[in-house]
């Protein structure tokens, strides 16, 4: 009788079910994703994923999570700038959003019980009061960066303007004239746009309070 063997590696992992998943939402959207959907294309049953995942939210929290672990906060560090440890932080955390901007809805809805989620959370509050940030402004803070970054990374700017220059009749819009060339430079005036508005946020912080800023002035 011939025995079958198993195989060396099996078939579903954590880590297969979240790549494949966020892929999925990368590609057709959150609404997209569903047990079955995400089941066939890992090619196997739908029950298979019962064996890792309990439910579809498990699986969404675990992608999410995935996403996070790759924000950098270590500019949070003792010892370091605060606002060195903001334009930091929300530079990565924008990077890791605008890369998977599908997921920007779920994320906003706050870590939950996410372990990447909270610690990028404990990370910056802490770095913020270590600083010498009251506690309940330093979450105001915090609160205002994940506003700012998520909004930036849910859309573009640019893309919102059609490239054709009949549709910005002078008449109509006499300011617009050079609009339809906005998409054609869309990372560059996203990305600008995106770090004026982080620069201005931080310089008007350090202005409201220079008290919190290190004895050297920075």
């Amino acid at each position: 009788m011939c025995v079958m063997a198993r195989p060396r590696k099996p078939l579903l992992s954590r880590e297969r079910i979240v790549s494949t998943a966020l892929a999925l939402i990368d590609s057709a959207g959150l609404p997209a994703l569903s047990t079955r959907r995400l089941a066939a294309e890992l090619g196997v049953s739908g029950p298979s994923l019962y064996n890792h995942f309990t439910t579809k939210d498990e699986i969404l929290d675990a992608v999410a999570d995935t996403v996070i672990a790759q924000v950098d906060v270590s500019g949070f560090e003792a010892g370091a700038d605060w606002r060195a440890g903001l334009l930091d932080w929300a530079r990565s955390y924008r990077a890791a959003l605008a890369a998977h901007p599908q997921i920007v809805p779920f994320l906003a809805q706050g870590p939950g019980r996410r372990p990447a989620g909270l610690k990028m959370a404990d990370a910056a509050f802490g770095g913020m009061v270590r600083a010498g940030w009251p506690p309940a402004q330093a979450t105001r803070v915090c609160a205002m960066v994940r506003y700012f970054v998520a909004g930036s990374a849910l859309g573009s700017f640019a893309r919102g303007f059609v490239d054709d220059p009949s549709a910005y009749d002078p008449a109509d819009y006499p300011h617009l004239g050079q609009a339809h060339l906005l998409a054609e430079h869309q990372r560059q005036v996203d990305e600008g746009a995106f770090e004026t508005g982080l620069r201005a946020l931080v310089d008007g912080l350090a202005l409201q309070h220079p008290e919190l800023l290190p004895p050297d002035g920075g």
